[in-house]
């Protein structure tokens, strides 16, 4: 079969013969090896299009121009692979978990997951879009004859739910199968930080062209951007500010993104790892910044929930987004059969509250907002 990464892998990489493979066997194919055919049915499914109208920080009536979770999936998987062939990791693996991590978000980004995981609270349940991403792969998504879901590989199924975190195997049995107290590989562990460094970046650009942030404000908020502006303004004084800030941005990502494959492959080095064994068997990740980069990376995290995140114009849109959400939620569990008739049939077997949670994770921004009008407009 052949391989579609060109340089090749380092022994602690996830080789594609090494796979555990599929829930559902198939037959291999003939010219795409099986973490491709993953990259591809992700990029085919219906969740990965509805990112296109979920909301990354700014809604789209704020501007065709912001970021939405499409976009930024997109530069995540931009950033994930630059630094998957730096380190020889599996570049294919790589991608299909940049492509799939975010499909499992509900409308209206960060916002709209935390009303719906507080609605879940007050049933005693939860919302974790990991989770949820994990349940649309494996049985939302309908596509296939044989088998639910789209039947990916072990490696991009449990790099869905550790990507970013680990989960106790005491709280979840359910998840056994994942190996929950092994640490998963490093393909994996990069789309955690990758993710960071997309959002940080691009958050500074969308707000700069909101107008809701100013380059003194972010040159006062940011040590790391102060220090490479400064460095654009004295070579290109005379430049209009916004091709400054788009330079400064530009090197900021740069120096981020060359800090975690540098940092990185220090760590690799000195704890002279040779295998996905033995990164799987270590008590911490290894895929990190040096400290300093990853104090500059937190303080950008802390000035954009500070000074964007937190700006008034953005809170007020948050007050509406919360409104429809928690109004929709609570309509369709007190009428569940105003549900499409597939949901309905779900009622059956799980609880209401899971099976509209479920509906209301899957909704676009614009088809929340049409059912919010539709059954609870003035």
């Amino acid at each position: 079969m052949r391989h579609s990464q060109k340089r090749g892998l380092a022994s602690y990489a996830m080789a594609v013969e090494a796979t555990l493979g599929r829930r559902f066997p198939e037959p291999p194919h003939p010219y795409r090896n099986e973490y491709e055919r993953d990259r591809d049915r992700i990029i085919h499914s219906r969740a990965f299009r509805r990112l296109e109208d979920k909301t990354q920080v700014f809604t789209r009536r704020s501007s065709d121009h912001f970021r939405n979770r499409l976009t930024h999936t997109l530069e995540v998987a931009q950033i994930s692979r630059t630094v998957a062939l730096a380190l020889g990791l599996n570049a294919d693996l790589v991608e299909a978990l940049a492509l799939v991590h975010d499909v499992g978000h509900p409308p209206f980004g960060h916002v709209g997951e935390g009303a719906l995981h507080r609605l879940m609270q007050s049933h005693g349940d939860s919302f974790d879009h990991n989770l949820h991403a994990l349940r649309i792969v494996e049985s939302f998504e309908q596509k296939y004859v044989e088998y639910p879901g789209l039947n990916l590989t072990f490696e991009v199924r449990e790099g869905i739910i550790k990507h970013s975190r680990g989960y106790d195997p005491k709280l979840y049995p359910e998840l056994g199968e994942y190996r929950l107290n092994d640490q998963p590989p490093l393909e994996a562990q990069l789309i955690d930080l990758a993710d960071e460094i997309a959002y940080n970046c691009s958050d500074l650009d969308d707000g700069y062209e909101s107008k809701l942030l100013t380059v003194p404000l972010i040159r006062k908020g940011s040590p790391l951007f102060n220090q490479i502006y400064s460095s654009v303004d004295r070579k290109y004084h005379d430049a209009i500010e916004k091709l400054k800030f788009n330079e400064a941005l530009k090197r900021l990502m740069d120096t981020l993104v060359t800090d975690l494959i540098e940092a990185t492959r220090q760590r690799i080095q000195r704890g002279r790892v040779r295998s996905v064994a033995h990164v799987r068997s270590r008590h911490d990740r290894l895929m990190t910044m040096s400290p300093r980069m990853a104090r500059q990376n937190k303080r950008i995290k802390e000035f954009l929930y500070a000074k964007l995140y937190s700006h008034p114009k953005v809170r007020a849109e948050r007050k509406l987004i919360v409104k429809h959400v928690d109004g929709l939620f609570r309509f369709f569990v007190n009428h569940p059969r105003r549900l499409p008739d597939s949901y309905r049939a779900q009622v059956e077997r799980e609880s209401v509250h899971r099976v509209v949670c479920d509906y209301i994770a899957g909704m676009t921004d614009h088809y929340l907002q049409d059912q919010y009008q539709k059954f609870l407009g003035k």
